[in-house]
């Protein structure tokens, strides 16, 4: 007997980075999100104030990466979406790859692109919590 359980419908925030922009990789991280059969409900091109960098990352204030983090996010221009479908975060964080470069498998996003911990081309919500915070905060008219 084959047993199949269909995952949650969830939406998470994916933002790629000022760097994967200046490095023309908008279309490659897109085509792997649509790829997976995820659905980008929303998408917006814009170089973050620093306020609202700062809020992205506040877990992290007080921590000596915080403020390089801040100022990088606000270095240029950065595509944030709202990916939507089943298990979305767990798909997109496997997607993305680890944070070390040396640690990120081929076939990921930062697998086959990154070569730095600090400027690593994307990011993706850690957690359905983490997901609506930062929804909230780059499309705050999606929230009801």
């Amino acid at each position: 007997m084959f047993c199949y359980i269909v995952g949650a419908m969830e939406r998470t925030l994916v933002l790629i980075k000022p760097d994967a922009v200046r490095r023309k990789l908008i279309g490659e991280i897109v085509s792997r999100i649509e790829k997976r059969n995820l659905n980008i409900i929303a998408m917006r091109m814009l170089t973050p104030p620093r306020e609202l960098a700062e809020k992205h990352y506040n877990v992290h204030r007080g921590k000596d990466f915080f403020e390089p983090t801040v100022r990088f996010l606000c270095s240029g221009p950065v595509v944030a979406m709202v990916v939507e479908g089943e298990n979305s975060i767990a798909i997109t964080r496997r997607m993305i790859g680890s944070v070390d470069p040396c640690e990120s498998a081929p076939g990921t996003i930062r697998g086959d692109f990154t070569i730095s911990a600090r400027e690593n081309l994307i990011h993706g919500s850690d957690s359905a919590e983490s997901a609506d915070y930062e929804i909230a905060l780059w499309f705050p008219e999606l929230v009801e």
